[in-house]
């Protein structure tokens, strides 16, 4: 019984081998991972979960992705972002969606009380499946959440794909 034909997709396996600059390194037993995580933990506690605004936190929009016998459509959560602050690339047979959600600042006096909402970059990678037509993808932006329509390519359609008739 082959697995691979009932386990979906995964779109995130380029996500964790591309762009690794992006994403932090985990190291379970490096002594100083740990004391980094325990220092960020007492600071955490102490001043809540207030993120500095340097744009130092690497942020990872909410992707929801679905699929139907003619397209896959994606739905990426980025909210407080103008869609030219936003860049959509294929590259290599992945999708590329990376960005930066900057603070706004309107008064040099003001001072925060607390701060909940993230500022920094974003990236997500996500690999596109061999029936993708990666030239025909249309992305709209509405609402704070950016809609992906990536066209599936018909098996007859399919670059060095054809049908063998069988003689008898």
């Amino acid at each position: 019984m082959d697995l691979q034909k009932i386990a979906p997709f995964n779109w995130l396996k380029g996500e964790n081998q591309a762009g690794r600059e992006f994403l932090p390194t985990a190291r379970e037993n490096d002594p100083f991972s740990r004391m980094h995580r325990e220092m960020d933990r007492m600071f955490e506690d102490f001043f809540g979960n207030a993120r500095p605004a340097s744009g130092s936190v690497l942020l990872r929009p909410s992707v929801d992705i679905a699929e139907s016998k003619k397209a896959y459509r994606i739905s990426v959560e980025v909210p407080g972002i103008d869609p030219e602050q936003i860049d959509l690339q294929v590259e290599g047979g992945t999708l590329v969606l990376s960005g930066e959600k900057r603070q706004e600042s309107e008064d040099e006096d003001e001072g925060f009380h607390r701060i909940e909402r993230s500022y920094g970059q974003f990236r997500r990678v996500l690999t596109l499946p061999e029936d993708a037509d990666a030239e025909g993808i249309k992305a709209d932006f509405k609402n704070g959440v950016l809609k992906i329509k990536v066209p599936r390519v018909k098996q007859a359609e399919k670059p060095g794909a054809k049908k063998v008739r069988i003689e008898s």
